[in-house]
């Protein structure tokens, strides 16, 4: 394999430890700045090499295996953080841990309104995978959040849109593009977002959910009354009863208010207020499958309940979590289950109206038995087009997305 001859970015042969999907890279490197990572990916083009990002690498195991894997990109040199409080906005560099980013907002009063739906993660991972946890209901998913982003092309030219003030709109495409785009076309460098105050008050109200009906009517009574919730979460855990969450945040006194109407509304019984989310709060589970489904909100609880019975029937175990007013579930294995069961589970959760299941992450097992992971994706023919235009080559993590993008 020919080399890519680039200066000032150490390159290594690349292990076990760095496969993505069971993909092994011939090489990884770790660039310093933007203007490195510039000549790294020009100097790829040159050599004819297919190349792929790295963040935290907490998703490794996530979308299908590349097709090939020259050169793996380990963003963590990325790594910055320009805040801007007097503005509420702050720039960040990719490989910027999601921890780091919160902890200094936290200094400041203030916080990116993104729940990260697994632990140990970074900005431009977070971007490229673009999943977002429950509090999307209030303040939109991530992408929404974004006001300006730096990305490299697969030819090694820098692109740049939006800026650093909330009332620029202009970029916010290439954003949307990036954002879930699994570094299928280009790596993304840094991004900047607008920020919210921390809230002075939490309240976290919970009651038992015995039947996909009583969840039904708690989320009616919920959108019948003016507490507007942060978050509507129905999580059904692997071991143990399912149970219906609502974050309400605020002022310490209308907080309060809001929790009493709240606690009416999941019917009074069992009813448990916390003054914090737990730790965890809106990750999912980082062994086993993990599946997404997306379908009309008012179908989730029965879903749910579909879902995890037809896992019984076939003597698996899964766990559930759904945004009920986003529409969003995440179905999650125990380790070990067959691929038989997963596939008949994401098969009936593509059956019906308006719905979509993805296998986000397979165990090698699954992998390697061929299950369909992305289904039927609308748009596809689109897809294909924006990565002809911005990959010709088709070099950047080719085959990690939908339709072998």
């Amino acid at each position: 394999m020919d080399e890519p001859d680039v200066k000032d970015v150490a390159l290594r042969e690349g292990t076990d430890e760095d496969a993505m999907c069971g993909v092994v890279p011939a090489r990884v490197a770790r660039p310093e700045n933007v203007g490195a990572l510039a000549d790294l990916l020009a100097a790829a083009r040159e050599a004819g090499l297919t190349v792929a990002a790295r963040g935290g690498g907490t998703a490794m195991d996530w979308g299908t295996a590349p097709r090939s894997l020259d050169l793996l990109v380990d963003t963590s040199g990325l790594s910055w953080i320009d805040h801007n409080a007097g503005d509420l906005v702050v720039e960040v560099g990719a490989g910027t841990p999601i921890a780091d980013l919160e902890r200094v907002l936290a200094e400041a009063g203030q916080r990116l309104s993104y729940d990260p739906v697994r632990s140990g993660g970074t900005v431009g991972g977070a971007l490229a995978t673009g999943l977002s946890g429950p509090g999307r209901l209030l303040a939109g998913a991530l992408r929404d959040l974004v006001i300006g982003m730096t990305v490299v092309r697969a030819d090694g030219v820098v692109a740049r849109s939006g800026g650093r003030v909330v009332k620029n709109v202009a970029g916010y495409d290439l954003a949307k593009l990036h954002t879930g785009g699994y570094g299928t076309l280009g790596i993304i460098v840094s991004a900047t977002f607008r920020l919210h105050p921390r809230p002075p008050a939490v309240r976290l109200v919970s009651a038992p959910s015995p039947s996909p009906e009583a969840v039904e009517r708690a989320a009616a009574a919920l959108r019948a009354s003016t507490v507007v919730p942060s978050a509507v979460e129905s999580i059904h855990p692997l071991a143990g009863p399912p149970r219906l969450y609502v974050l309400l945040e605020g002022t310490e006194e209308g907080t309060t208010e809001r929790a009493d109407v709240t606690a009416r509304a999941l019917g009074g019984t069992g009813v448990e207020v916390a003054e914090a989310t737990p730790p965890g709060w809106g990750l999912v589970p980082d062994e086993g499958c993990l599946i997404r489904v997306l379908a009309p909100p008012a179908e989730l609880p029965g879903l749910v309940h579909d879902l995890v019975a037809a896992a019984d029937r076939l003597g698996v175990r899964v766990g559930a979590t759904a945004s009920l007013p986003a529409g969003t579930l995440y179905l999650y294995t125990a380790p070990g289950v067959p691929a038989e069961a997963v596939s008949s589970l994401l098969e009936r959760a593509r059956s019906g109206s308006g719905r979509s299941a993805t296998l986000l992450r397979a165990e090698p097992h699954v992998r390697d038995a061929d299950v369909d992971v992305w289904g039927e994706v609308p748009g596809l023919a689109l897809m294909r087009a924006i990565k002809d235009s911005l990959d010709p080559d088709h070099r950047l993590s080719p085959g990690r997305f939908a339709g072998g993008i």
